[in-house]
């Protein structure tokens, strides 16, 4: 199959040198252990929220499409506070060089925007790197990668860039593996990708904005494609449940009488 993605919004941040030092007043193995803990708050957190997930694949001749998948989503809540997705636009695909796979979708919803909790950070290596400037943000840098394959289960192995201050993953780059090959007419292969977040409701550090453009390297031919996939109007979902952040409630903040949201940024097409 494929995935792919372009430049977003974080993708204009200014990134400096990158710092080959080891950190300073912290231990490497202590930057992962909080790290790995406040990713599983912010997974648990983001499991109550609400948000729409746009998602563009496309093939490429050259710089231009010659096909395309689109779907846009809402991840919602029913009556029993049960999570729902629902289908709000998917045109007819004109795709012909490849096709969506399973595994593509639960790449799309599960791993793109990758997550990485002290309940999965022992199956990976994970190794300092150094320290980055992101815009105004310091970054610990940290190359990952599975342990093991361990049977059809899917990983991340990449590069991710951890906020010194919130202790979270601020940006991703790599791609899920492994590439599936059972035999020429049935590959099943995986592009580079970048996700990057940003911060949401003053808290949590939240996927946004995630791009790929790759090459696949099929048996039978080559393939470009590229890949866009936006993730916007997340909402506190109004239940009775909490949501904490360092052991503390987050207070949902509620828009005043006729207050309009900000308008989105303008994104590169």
């Amino acid at each position: 199959m494929l995935l792919a993605i372009m430049i977003p919004q974080a993708a204009w941040a200014q990134e400096g040198p990158l710092d080959k030092s080891g950190p300073k007043g912290i231990t490497v193995d202590e930057i992962i252990k909080r790290f790995a803990a406040k990713e599983k708050e912010f997974k648990e957190a983001r499991d109550q929220y609400t948000y729409r997930q746009d998602v563009k694949v496309m093939t490429l001749e050259g710089d231009t499409p010659d096909g395309m998948y689109q779907q846009v989503f809402d991840v919602t809540f029913d009556d029993k506070g049960k999570k729902v997705k629902t289908v709000v636009f998917a045109p007819q695909t004109t795709l012909q060089r490849i096709m969506m796979t399973e595994e593509d979708f639960d790449d799309i919803e599960n791993r793109l925007p990758f997550v990485l909790t002290s309940d999965e950070i022992g199956e990976y290596d994970v190794l300092y790197v150094g320290q980055q400037k992101q815009d105004e943000l310091n970054t610990y840098v940290f190359d990952i990668g599975p342990k093991q394959i361990v049977g059809k289960k899917r990983y991340f192995q990449g590069r991710i860039w951890v906020d010194d201050h919130d202790f979270q993953i601020v940006e991703t780059y790599g791609k899920t593996v492994p590439d599936i090959k059972k035999k020429k007419s049935n590959e099943n292969l995986f592009p580079k990708f970048t996700t990057w977040r940003e911060q949401i409701d003053g808290q949590y550090w939240f996927p946004t904005y995630t791009r790929a453009e790759d090459t696949l390297h099929f048996s039978m031919q080559d393939v470009k494609i590229r890949e866009i996939i936006k993730y916007t109007n997340y909402r506190r979902f109004g239940s009775k449940s909490r949501i904490t952040f360092q052991g503390q409630e987050v207070e949902k903040a509620e828009p005043k009488p006729g207050e309009q949201p900000p308008p989105e940024p303008p994104k590169p097409q």
